[in-house]
């Protein structure tokens, strides 16, 4: 019989490669992911450490702070924890299952009424039973890497988190930083209408201007004052926000100053196949369309039989001194193959849905990658437009100074303005000043958004 036993064995191993379906990852083509870019230079600004991307120790002192406090994170690595029991679980499936019992039954066998008790008995067991199912069509073995996807799925969501982390962390502490010069700017102006408001009253003692110049002066005053504590509020309300992000209770958050920021490397956005590597969400998507097609893999093979060894032993007796005794042993060992016939369709709507679960991931993976495209695109192209409005606005506040200057000495020496074309002046002189700073925030905000859509700061 060993050759028919040799041979059957040979031909399940043959038939449970044909039920498995090898894994591949989803195609897509990348080549285009990026509008407009059309070069092939691999390097890539994901390759440098966010400690090292950020040339501020402040910021990087806070991101710092952030990876080790913040919420979410310690969230992500609870389910890291989750999801790793499940895979160990995963891998003990292979393994027999073994129980111990132990147990005393008494009955009594009476007749009607009448007749009273003839019979009693008292019955003590204890032993061991174990059984195993044979991986013969690979089921546990799909379902182990099914769990082993799941595993890694929250592997890259911590990751995703991380670098998203970095990314808000980045932006509220620059947009606290372009606040700050806002309201230096604001303070500035205030100080530049008080001076106004004094000089307006000394030209209407010497009948240059009437009154109506020097009221004008004085709302002119009171509009830039009235800006500076919802400025300050703007503050406020960042801090706290990325206090949330740092896990403290609200307070003042130290830091440096706007003009102090440099862009320490040349920004590269390598190729877009390169996201299936760096981009943690992409990663996760792909862990989730792994793990749907292994539970399909094993959603199939519910089909075919299973084949499953038991075996039991202890010590059975009527009479407890005869109960742990050679008389008393017994044993047992048993093996079955069971097919499914008719199960009210249950494998077959489990192996519809693994499927469709299986598509829905390919397809979330396609939006991902289509995404990323997207982000980097915008990133890229703000960073530029960024970039070309600094370089405007420097003239525009070059020539709007230059009108503050002459309007004002007109006014002063001559007849040939009034000064609503002062105040006029000015004001489009502080609308620029507010907006060349937002320029600039603009920029690293770009810079950021480019280095998070690339996939940067998903490692410690």
């Amino acid at each position: 019989m060993k050759p028919y036993i040799g041979l059957l064995l040979l031909l399940i191993t043959l038939a449970s490669c044909r039920i498995s379906k090898p894994y591949q990852q989803p195609e897509f083509d990348t080549g285009k992911l990026y509008r407009d870019a059309e070069g092939r230079d691999t390097t890539n600004i994901v390759s440098v450490h966010w400690n090292k991307f950020f040339g501020d120790t402040i910021l990087t002192g806070l991101i710092a702070e952030g990876l080790s406090r913040n919420i979410d994170m310690k969230i992500a690595l609870q389910r890291i924890d989750a999801a790793s029991a499940n895979f160990q679980q995963s891998k003990a499936a292979f393994l027999p299952d073994l129980n111990g019992n132990a147990s005393i039954k008494q009955s009594k066998l009476a007749f009607p009424q009448g007749f009273g008790l003839i019979n009693s008995s008292t019955q003590y067991d204890i032993g061991l039973s174990a059984s195993w199912e044979a991986d013969i069509w690979g089921k546990l073995k799909s379902t182990k890497r099914s769990a082993l996807a799941g595993l890694l799925q929250t592997e890259v969501a911590r990751k995703a988190v991380q670098t998203q982390l970095i990314a808000d962390i980045a932006n509220r502490y620059f947009t606290l930083l372009a606040l700050d010069q806002q309201l230096q700017v604001l303070e500035q102006t205030v100080n530049n209408r008080k001076t106004d408001v004094r000089t307006m009253k000394a030209l209407k003692a010497a009948n240059i201007v009437n009154g109506a110049a020097e009221v004008q002066s004085e709302a002119s005053q009171y509009a830039a004052e009235v800006a500076v504590p919802r400025l300050k509020k703007q503050i406020r309300e960042t801090e706290n926000a990325l206090n949330i992000l740092l896990a403290r209770p609200p307070s003042a958050i130290y830091r440096s100053s706007l003009d102090e920021q440099q862009l320490l490397i040349d920004l590269k956005a390598g190729i877009p196949a390169q996201l299936l590597q760096n981009r943690p969400d992409i990663k996760q998507a792909e862990y989730a369309f792994m793990a749907a097609f292994e539970n399909t893999n094993a959603a199939r093979k519910l089909f075919y039989p299973s084949l499953n060894l038991t075996a039991a032993g202890g010590f059975t007796s009527f009479s407890l001194k005869d109960w742990l005794t050679p008389d008393g042993l017994f044993g047992n060992i048993a093996a079955g193959l069971a097919q499914p016939i008719f199960n009210k369709g249950l494998n077959k709507a489990r192996l519809i849905t693994a499927r469709t679960v299986q598509q829905e991931a390919a397809l979330n993976f396609q939006q991902f990658l289509l995404k990323a495209g997207e982000e980097v695109s915008n990133a890229l192209f703000a960073y530029q437009t960024a970039k070309t409005q600094q370089e405007i606005r420097v003239k525009q506040l070059a020539a709007l100074q230059k009108s503050v200057d002459f309007t004002k000495k007109l006014l002063r020496y001559s007849s040939a303005t009034n000064y609503t074309d002062v105040l006029t002046s000015e004001q489009n002189l502080l609308s620029a000043q507010m907006e060349d700073i937002d320029d600039k925030l603009q920029q690293w905000q770009a810079v950021i958004a480019l280095y998070r859509s690339l996939g940067g700061g998903s490692e410690n």
